[in-house]
Order: C-alpha cells, then sequence, then structure tokens
C-alpha cells in the first residue's frame, strides 16, 4: 500500500451527475533516487465509499469537473 505521499484519489463530475472515482499512484520507471524517472500512474476505478474513506482519513483528493459540449446530431437521408 502506498503512503499518503505517493497516492492521489479523483473525483470526476459530469454535468449529468454522474461521479467516476479514480486512484493514481506514484511509481518510478528507473529508481526513486532518479527524480526524472517518477510519474503517475494510469488512473483505476475505484469505488465512492473508497474515495469517501480515503478522504477521511487524509490522503490528497482531486476533484475534477468534466464539461463537454452537447453532441452534434448528424441527420443520415434515406436515397
Amino acid at each position: 500500500m502506498h503512503s499518503k505521499q505517493t497516492v492521489k484519489y479523483i473525483c470526476e463530475s459530469y454535468p449529468s451527475g454522474n461521479d467516476y472515482y479514480y486512484k493514481k499512484e506514484l511509481i518510478t520507471y528507473d529508481s526513486w533516487e532518479n527524480i526524472d524517472s517518477l510519474g503517475w500512474s494510469r488512473a483505476r476505478p475505484i469505488s465512492k465509499s473508497t474515495f469517501l474513506k480515503r478522504k477521511k482519513e487524509g490522503y490528497k483528493i482531486e476533484y475534477i469537473s468534466i464539461v463537454k459540449p452537447p453532441a452534434e446530431v448528424i441527420p443520415f437521408l434515406k436515397k
């Protein structure tokens, strides 16, 4: 398990009201001494209860509001 300094929990909120929860961990591609080799792992899905539990425990939390324009409707014409 990672420490509070090497993991962050993310909540993505969409205009539809849906929330998605993820976890990212700090990883190294070479060694921990080589700062240039550090990076965040791919976001992995977690449950809302895990997100809230980690928030209460004091882990780093990030809220992201996703705003996208509505999809363009393209009519198909019958020939």
